[in-house]
């Protein structure tokens, strides 16, 4: 939707600057205004200064660089006058009610009537943002509460007013779905919405209980975390990364905004061990440490008794899977959980609409794996309802009234949800959203093992989905990936590569990799390649068009098969990079020969044999990874053509309408030929590397693997005026891998990744 050519955000500060930071890259100019500061050289120090420190930010507010130039710094002084020209407004200063609506009236003075003005507040209610406001910005008024960080976090809420123009507020809902990648998700207009008023809940319910129980922080955040699909952080974790001074104002703001008789009262008490840790600058992550800090030697986490830090002692999480069992043997998590149930189903229709507006805002304000109410499907509506009652807690008539029932339920092929008139509506989807998982709904699959699936997708379009862990490639997806090919020209017309899981690929499967060099399985190793090696290429000479459809990870194999593609739809937060050299290894599924490539094709690449090779070999020695889907185009993981999707649910939508696009006029490509820089490039590289290692930056074994590398871009034997083929490459990539993985470098990189999860620098 291109309805929003142009915004501004009012307030610099590290929200609101991020939140311009998005518009920025979804393409969309915008305003940055702030106050002039006293005695500052430039008016605009304030806007300046936010994006300067954005460019430096890690994690990056912007998904390029180049996204920086669609800000435009300024101050409130001089600038107002240029929101005439903008279709959306933002406001995002200090929560004060009399200086918010002191700048709506100096907005509404230059704006064009029609241009919609938003607040990011969390904690004032609407009706008190525009109580006194003309009724014509009172209809283009409404909240948009951004998540912390915006770029990250695809949670949005929108809250609107009687008064508030329903069509505008639509164009504003559409437009952060599909532009800003949002979940947009409509909150009424109660004290913290929808999620943060559910989450303070939790997080302070968490921190009181464990207080009460003199628990460790390492035991309730073990707890609190994966046994509930609750991010590993946990509750004192989540803390620290928010900023434990944050948390006395915005209990304090709830709890003057709530209703007496609110559950949130009883767990509002002022926590003397917090008050201390923000006086002495305990504030979290942003401070000297919080719950959790850094020492002398390692990390050490506090003694919620006497206010000591502590080596953090791991505290297994629980292994018990089934979640009635644990609430009932761990009186710390039932009366966290317990609570935190109770109170998300007395929000409904308080702060929400119905059950599925307050699941989603958990799932994606706060990371939860389950919704609240699919947390309450998992124990039984009938026996929280008994064991709250039990334990003296009161239960909500929501949770009463679905006593013999579950919150969701299939009809058919159709996911519903259990409303507030007692009956079942369907699970809405935004228009053109498609889904793997309501697809499996409704069919089998054509094709499947236990690493892949094959769907049909509709239109003539198969899905190959994988299945293993991690997503991982093994002989077994591979071999599927064959089938799939064979099968598509029988009766369909193109292939889309996606899945549903936390991260597209994580590449090859190093824990079968290990076992096999452990038992001297070097020809199973060596037939695992050349496997991937002659299916990938029958992928890319298809007389069919693909679509690899990435999002999160897709390292490795993952990146190769991207690589191999017709074309690739990713997501905005697509992480993609050959990383085999942190293991010890080359790319050896024809990542270095596509690479090559699209290097020595690339328009901005000086010619001749040495300055592709030379930027492949500095890519894949150093294991770079993208950061962004908008980086990846930077680093030719992704051609110029292909497709970004800021809304990660539009994925699928979006990767099948390309390659239906593609079916008409495509034709296989032509094999490429390489000219290579020989054993001068080389010996070039190997000095580079020497030269790395002397200053520090590389290891022993790094000039090892990169001597390898060095290797396959060079050409090998080829002399500087031959002509290799991809087959040659292919060849090369092949010896080069079969003589790393028998080293014991290489071994020990792979079993401390697995182990770890961290590159092994030997």
């Amino acid at each position: 939707m291109q309805s929003i050519h142009k915004a501004a955000v009012i307030g610099a500060g590290t929200m609101g600057a991020a939140i311009a930071a998005q518009f920025a890259n979804a393409g969309v100019p915008v305003l940055l205004l702030d106050i002039v500061p006293n005695g500052a050289a430039s008016r605009n120090a304030l806007a300046e200064g936010a994006i300067a420190k954005m460019l430096k930010t890690d994690p990056a507010p912007f998904m390029s660089k180049h996204a920086a130039r669609l800000v435009t710094p300024g101050n409130i002084e001089d600038d107002l006058p240029q929101l005439a020209t903008c279709d959306w407004v933002v406001e995002a200063i200090i929560e004060r009610l009399e200086l918010k609506q002191a700048l709506y009236r100096k907005i509404d003075a230059v704006r064009r009537p029609g241009t919609a003005v938003s607040s990011n507040t969390s904690t004032i209610p609407l009706a008190k943002l525009i109580e006194g406001m003309p009724e014509s910005f009172q209809r283009d008024f409404m909240v948009t509460h951004f998540f912390n960080p915006p770029r990250y976090m695809r949670l949005l809420e929108l809250v609107t007013s009687t008064t508030t123009d329903a069509d505008l507020a639509s164009k504003i809902a559409d437009f952060s779905d599909l532009r800003l990648g949002k979940s947009v998700v409509k909150a009424k207009d109660s004290p913290g919405f929808i999620a943060n008023r559910l989450g303070v809940f939790w997080l302070q319910t968490g921190v009181v209980e464990a207080l009460d129980a003199a628990l460790s922080v390492e035991e309730s955040d073990a707890l609190m975390g994966r046994p509930f699909g609750i991010p590993k952080t946990g509750i004192f974790g989540l803390i620290d990364l928010v900023g434990l001074d944050l948390m006395p104002h915005i209990n304090a703001s709830l709890a003057g905004a709530l209703p007496p008789g609110d559950a949130f009262h009883a767990s509002n008490r002022d926590l003397a061990l917090i008050t201390k840790m923000i006086a002495e600058g305990y504030t979290g992550r942003k401070g000297k440490g919080g719950f959790y800090r850094k020492g002398a030697k390692g990390r050490e986490a506090i003694n919620l008794v006497t206010g000591d830090y502590h080596p953090v002692q791991k505290s297994a999480a629980p292994n018990e899977r089934d979640l009635r069992k644990l609430l009932t043997q761990s009186r710390y998590a039932w009366r966290v959980i317990g609570q935190t149930l109770a109170y998300a189903a007395s929000l409904v229709p308080a702060a929400a609409d119905d059950v599925h507006a307050i699941d989603e805002a958990m799932r994606l304000g706060y990371n939860w794996k389950f919704g609240p109410f699919e947390l309450i499907d998992k124990l039984g509506a009938d026996w929280l309802a008994e064991k709250l009652a039990a334990d003296g807690f009161a239960v909500p008539a929501l949770l009463a009234a679905a006593a013999g029932k579950s919150f969701y339920r299939l009809e058919g092929a159709t996911r519903t949800y259990l409303g507030t008139d007692a009956t079942y509506h369907p699970l809405p989807r935004p228009p053109g959203v498609l889904m793997l998982e309501d697809i499996k709904l409704a069919t089998k699959p054509l094709l499947k093992n236990a690493s892949a699936a094959v769907w049909d997708i509709g239109d003539g379009v198969l899905c190959f989905e994988l299945t293993s862990k991690s997503n991982s490639w093994d002989q077994q997806n591979l071999e599927l990936l064959a089938q799939t090919i064979e099968l598509v020209p029988q009766n369909h017309k193109a292939l889309v590569i996606y899945n549903e899981g936390q991260h597209f690929s994580v590449g090859a499967n190093l824990g079968l990799a290990l076992f096999a060099a452990n038992i001297a399985a070097w020809s199973e190793i060596e037939k695992l390649i050349a496997s991937g090696q002659t299916i990938f290429k029958k992928l890319k000479y298809a007389s069919f068009p693909s679509v690899a459809a990435p999002f999160g990870m897709a390292l490795g194999g993952g990146c190769e098969i991207l690589l191999h593609s017709t074309a690739i739809q990713a997501h905005a937060e697509a992480y993609i990079g050959l990383v085999e050299c942190g293991v010890g290894l080359v790319p050896a599924w024809g990542g270095c020969s596509e690479l090559l490539a699209r290097y020595a094709a690339a328009k901005a690449m000086p010619r001749g044999p040495m300055p592709a090779a030379a930027k492949v070999f500095e890519l894949l020695s150093t294991a770079t990874v993208s950061k962004s889907a908008a980086n990846a185009k930077e680093l030719l993981f992704l051609r110029e053509t292909d497709g970004i999707t800021m809304n990660r649910y539009r994925l699928l939508a979006d990767a099948k309408a390309k390659v239906l696009a593609l079916v008409e006029a495509h034709a296989p490509p032509e094999p490429p030929t390489y000219q290579l820089p020989g054993e001068e490039g080389r010996v070039g590289f190997a000095m580079a590397v020497r030269d790395f290692r002397k200053k520090g930056v590389a290891t022993a074994y790094d000039e090892v693997v990169a001597g390898e590398l060095a290797t396959v871009l060079s050409g090998g034997e080829a002399d500087i005026i031959d002509r290799p083929s991809e087959a040659d490459i292919l060849s090369l990539e092949r010896a080069a891998f079969a003589r790393l993985i028998r080293k014991d470098g290489t071994l020990a990189r792979i079993e401390t990744m697995l182990t770890t999860g961290k590159p092994l620098r030997n």
